[in-house]
C-alpha cells in the first residue's frame, strides 16, 4: 500500500515554517483549558479543582523545560516531553479517581 501525497491545501504543507508557533499555541491553549477547567472544579470541590488547576500549570511548564533556548528539538527530546506528559496526565487522572471514590463523589 503506497501512502497518499499530501493535500496541498493543509497549513502544514503550505505554511511549514509556522509549525513551531503552532505547536506552542496548541500547548499554551491546553495549559488555560485545564487552568479555567480547575477553576471552575474548583468551586465544588476543592481537591480535584486543585489538582487540574495544577496540571495547567505542569502542562505549561513541561512545554517550556523541553524546548531548547534555540527553539529546537531532538526527536529524543520531543519522545521524552510526550512520555513524561502522557505519564503525568495518567497519574493525575488516577489520584483525582481514587480520592473522588474515597469522597463517594460521583
Amino acid at each position: 500500500m503506497t501512502p497518499t501525497p499530501p493535500d496541498d491545501d493543509e497549513p502544514e504543507y503550505t505554511q511549514p515554517g509556522l509549525a513551531k508557533e503552532r505547536t506552542d499555541m496548541a500547548w499554551t491553549r491546553t495549559a488555560i483549558s485545564f487552568a479555567a477547567t480547575g477553576a471552575a472544579i474548583l468551586k465544588n470541590h476543592a481537591v480535584a479543582g486543585a489538582i487540574v488547576l495544577a496540571l495547567g500549570v505542569a502542562t505549561w511548564w513541561i512545554r517550556r523545560l523541553f524546548v531548547a533556548p534555540g527553539g529546537e528539538q531532538s526527536r529524543e527530546r520531543r519522545l521524552l516531553l510526550v512520555t513524561v506528559a502522557v505519564t503525568a496526565v495518567g497519574l493525575v487522572a488516577l489520584v483525582v479517581a481514587l480520592t473522588a471514590r474515597s469522597k463517594g463523589l460521583r
